[in-house]
């Protein structure tokens, strides 16, 4: 498929400890996005979205929002090849 994307977020603010990865899976699944999402110990989170490269856009706006507790300040994404992501899954 030729017009899958990939990319790779880190969303910075209030992101940890309010649930986010867990919206984060559910929006992504909801969306037929492949991929993963972590905490990184400098309380940012980091995404790798990969699919269509609609649902993928809407993901990253997604994000700028995210989970309802979440209070996001602000989201960097860089675009780049599809890696072969399958499914999606919270790394921990």
């Amino acid at each position: 498929m030729t017009d899958r994307t990939r990319a790779h977020v880190f969303v910075s603010g209030t992101v940890q400890g309010v649930y986010y990865r867990a919206n984060t899976r559910d929006a992504a699944r909801e969306r037929g996005v492949d991929g993963w999402v972590q905490n990184l110990s400098d309380g940012r989170v980091e995404a790798v979205f990969e699919g269509s490269e609609d649902a993928v856009d809407e993901l990253v706006q997604w994000c700028e929002t995210g989970s309802p507790a979440a209070d996001v300040e602000d989201v960097e994404v860089e675009y780049g090849d599809p890696e072969g992501e399958d499914g999606f899954r919270i790394r921990r």
